[in-house]
């Protein structure tokens, strides 16, 4: 089966889970379904002793009537078929409906439960893993897992119709009865020899369709840079190959399913032919009557399909438990930022402290090593240098968005490690360069930092942007959608949102990561203008390609290769000379200040 899983690595916190371990699982998510599952096996019991009764029935029928044939006893039978179809069907309906109840609760408690997980992930987590192949775990996995808890509910009836039958069959013939048993261990051995193979090329199947689901979602996100570049072509005959791969993997696990069918059907033909004749010899010398031995026929087929429908559900269980292992992964996987304390800062002041940090996102390719740096409360510090100095990784690291491997981080004195990261990051502001607005409104994208505020409040925060003048532009104001991440507004215009976010957050510690980054100057002359207000009173990290956020900072952090080389003020810079001259000659000096102020003037 190895070729099979060519190609489909497990993800890095993918386990094996033993079945049993698996089941017990499982089992903990139906304990609180239990008055639901516990009168649905009751009518499981109940819809297979009349299932099985009713065979019984008709050939008991059908000996009296041979011996007396009055049609008061067809008329009975005929009634007594239809009460008993019918009250199977009251009881049927009765378990799928406190089944179905039960494993939709399941279903919605697992999915709850892979949510949560995912949103407890850390940054790292979805660096390393594709959007795509998560969300397939969260919805495709869970939903096989529902089919599978379906099909266990149906095999209890079908255990229980086997076993009522083989136990009345034995009372009539015992030895008819031996020879209907003498089979079951091999269909049984059969069916479980599969389940090796079906794990296999189950967990196959599921890692392949996850890895079409993300590369399906990445060529989505990435449809305008495809056609900007015009890549279509290249990007569909990527899709062809993975769908190759899709269709080569799935094929096989069809084949390895349905291979199991006919082997089964051979051993239930030989069954019928043995029994037919058998029960025909003992009728001919009459130890068995004509009923008895129609009995055991009609018997067959209320004994051949439950039984390799129970064999053959093994294989399919796998399905169930490959679904259930890779959502239990997902839910038991290691966070990579690991708090050792929930401790809260009431009031907090926004002193930032690295001492001796050491960090890296590969092990072996270090970001910063032994890195210092202080910030006092209320401080605006901007970060520069060229990229891969190390800029964003130190305010991911503020954000704890990332594990640090050596040193501490403290805030206000405290740890980072010891703190509510919940109640921590409610006090932090990020702006990033390309901020993501959820689909709506924009005055639900501005209240979403504090849902509780008022549109007064929302307002508030809008007009502190560039005086509120650019929501003039907007056909809506603060009612017009936005689109799926902000599409329907400009870049400029998305900026804006995200800051009148932060302002309405009122946050102690503000992040803005090249939040100037990709917009014009006017926009960027309107943004200034809210930074004074978001900056002041609290303390800032600004990653800044852009003069005009630089120049306003208190401290400026020049980094190279995650080492401070200088620090000081722009003027203070400038004057010695040094890397930070260079960028500013390089990077900064056509950014003309004359023409910054005209926009701002403009505005």
């Amino acid at each position: 089966m190895g070729f099979i899983l060519d190609g489909l690595d497990a993800e890095a916190y993918d386990r094996a889970y033993s079945d049993g371990a698996l089941v017990r699982r499982i089992l903990s998510y139906f304990r609180p379904q239990a008055g639901k599952m516990i009168l649905a096996a009751l009518m499981v019991v109940a819809t297979a002793a009349l299932d099985a009764g009713v065979p019984i029935f008709i050939a008991r029928s059908l000996d009296w009537i041979s011996a007396n044939p009055d049609p008061r006893l067809i008329t009975g039978l005929a009634i007594g078929l239809a009460l008993l179809g019918a009250a199977s069907w009251l009881f049927n309906l009765v378990r799928q409906t406190c089944s179905a109840q039960a494993v939709g609760d399941v279903v919605l408690a697992m999915r709850e439960d892979a949510v949560e997980a995912v949103l407890r992930r850390d940054m790292s987590f979805y660096d390393q893993f594709p959007t795509g192949k998560i969300v397939s775990r969260v919805n495709s996995d869970t939903a096989a897992f529902a089919q599978v808890m379906t099909l266990t509910m149906d095999l209890m009836s079908r255990v229980l119709l086997v076993l009522f039958i083989v136990g009345y069959l034995a009372t009539i013939s015992l030895k008819l009865t031996m020879v209907l048993l003498v089979l079951t261990p091999f269909i049984i051995g059969v069916a479980l020899g599969f389940r090796a193979i079906a794990r296999r090329s189950i967990t196959a199947s599921r890692r392949m369709n996850a890895e079409v689901s993300a590369h399906i979602g990445e060529t989505v996100n990435g449809i305008g840079v495809a056609k900007t570049f015009r890549q279509e072509p290249a990007i569909y005959a990527e899709f062809l190959e993975v769908n190759r791969r899709s269709r080569r993997v799935n094929r096989r696990m069809r084949f390895v399913f349905s291979g199991i069918f006919p082997v089964l059907n051979l051993m239930a033909a030989i069954g019928t032919a043995t029994l037919v004749y058998l029960g025909g010899l003992e009728v001919r010398t009459g130890v068995l009557t004509a009923g008895l031995w129609f009995l055991f026929i009609q018997g067959l087929q209320s004994f051949w399909f439950p039984l390799t429908s129970i064999a053959s559900f093994w294989s399919q269980f796998q399905l169930g438990l490959a679904a259930g292992e890779r959502v239990f992964a997902l839910i038991d996987s290691e966070p990579q930022v690991v708090q050792t304390g929930n401790r809260r800062l009431p009031n907090l002041e926004g002193a930032i402290s690295f001492e001796q940090v050491d960090f890296a996102y590969r092990e072996g390719e270090p970001v910063l090593t032994g890195f210092d740096l202080h910030i006092r409360p209320g401080e605006t510090v901007a970060l520069v240098g060229h990229t891969g100095s190390g800029k964003s990784s130190i305010a991911k690291l503020v954000a704890r968005f990332y594990e640090f491997q050596g040193g501490r981080i403290t805030i206000d004195g405290v740890d980072i490690r010891e703190l509510d990261l919940a109640a921590y990051r409610s006090r932090l502001g990020i702006v990033t360069q390309t901020p993501f607005l959820f689909d709506g409104t924009v005055r639900e994208n501005i209240r979403y930092g504090r849902p509780e505020a008022s549109d007064a409040e929302v307002l508030a925060a809008a007009q502190h942007v560039g005086g509120g003048d650019w929501l003039d532009s907007l056909p809506g104001g603060l009612d017009t959608q936005v689109g799926e991440r902000g599409g329907s507004l400009s870049m400029g215009q998305r900026q804006l949102v995200a800051l009148a976010r932060v302002l309405l957050q009122d946050p102690a510690i503000c992040i803005l990561d090249e939040a100037t980054a990709s917009i014009d100057p006017l926009t960027e002359a309107l943004i200034q203008e809210g930074l004074d207000t978001v900056l002041a009173g609290r303390t800032s990290l600004v990653i800044a390609h852009r003069l005009s956020t630089v120049r306003h900072a208190d401290r400026i952090i020049v980094l190279r290769k995650g080492t401070i080389i200088e620090e000081g003020a722009h003027d203070d810079l400038l004057a010695r000379g040094g890397h930070y001259a260079e960028l500013y000659n390089t990077y900064f000096r056509h950014q003309s200040l004359s023409y910054i102020e005209g926009a701002r003037r403009a505005a």
